[in-house]
């Protein structure tokens, strides 16, 4: 019997080798041989047979790197909203249309009471799951879409009392009518200990009322998402956190 078994071990995958372990103690014995094991990761990584890493057993190896990782969930942020200011400044070409300093803490808290007669489309958005932050405008104000309608976004950070840049004079350069919103978007500049982290967006959206070919009309909020890449609270801090402060 004890040939047999150790005949047809070398024959099982990691999966079946696992499950005679859980048969018996002297089953499980027999498996915890290393040569097993030896037998199956030369099925799945045929090159580490060659050279085995000298501090690995091949039993470990298969238990720790056969099966994918779960993703690991973000610890909490060392930055939160309560520390930061979001400096926001909108142009028609030469003309200043808007500017504000906000904090952190009125992003999060959002539009809490809409305009009535608020567009359908806007209503269902600003009521999704979605991360976003957002902020409620007044006086509210209309754009002429033949003019360069630009968007500057600066935070700063009281933790460390530096600043950095979101968006520079970014171009709304899309009008979506049927979600009635504007949209520009600037390419987030991390500091130089994230070489790797690149291509993330930030993106920022004037919510009104109505549009035409040549006016959008009654601009009662604007949105800030980073939805490239961070889909909640924490996610968001953790990528300004990586931005580059100075």
């Amino acid at each position: 019997m004890l040939s047999i078994i150790k005949a047809v071990f070398p024959l099982l995958d990691g999966e079946d080798l696992v499950s005679c372990m859980l048969v018996c103690h002297q089953w499980r014995d027999i498996a915890r041989d290393d040569y097993f094991w030896k037998c199956v990761c030369s099925k799945r990584w045929p090159s580490i047979c060659k050279r085995p890493p000298p501090s690995l057993s091949y039993h470990k190896l298969f238990v720790t790197f056969s099966r994918s990782q779960p993703p690991q969930p973000l610890p909490p942020s060392r930055l939160s909203f309560d520390d930061l200011e979001f400096y926001i400044d909108l142009w028609s070409e030469q003309r200043l249309v808007f500017s504000e300093a906000v904090s952190g803490t009125a992003l999060l808290r959002g539009i809490k009471n809409p305009p009535p007669g608020i567009p359908d489309a806007l209503k269902v958005h600003l009521d999704s799951d979605d991360y976003k932050m957002t902020m409620q405008v007044e006086p509210r104000f209309s754009l002429s879409l033949g003019r360069m309608i630009t968007v500057s976004i600066l935070v700063s950070r009281k933790d460390t009392n530096q600043i950095a840049r979101i968006v520079n004079q970014s171009h709304f350069g899309y009008v979506d009518g049927n979600a009635f919103r504007a949209l520009a978007y600037d390419y987030l500049n991390f500091a130089p200990g994230h070489p790797f982290v690149s291509g993330i967006r930030a993106w920022v959206s004037l919510l009104f009322m109505a549009n035409n070919a040549l006016r959008i009309t009654d601009v009662f909020g604007i949105e800030i998402d980073f939805c490239d890449a961070a889909s909640s609270e924490n996610e968001v801090l953790w990528l300004l956190d990586m931005l580059d402060w100075k």
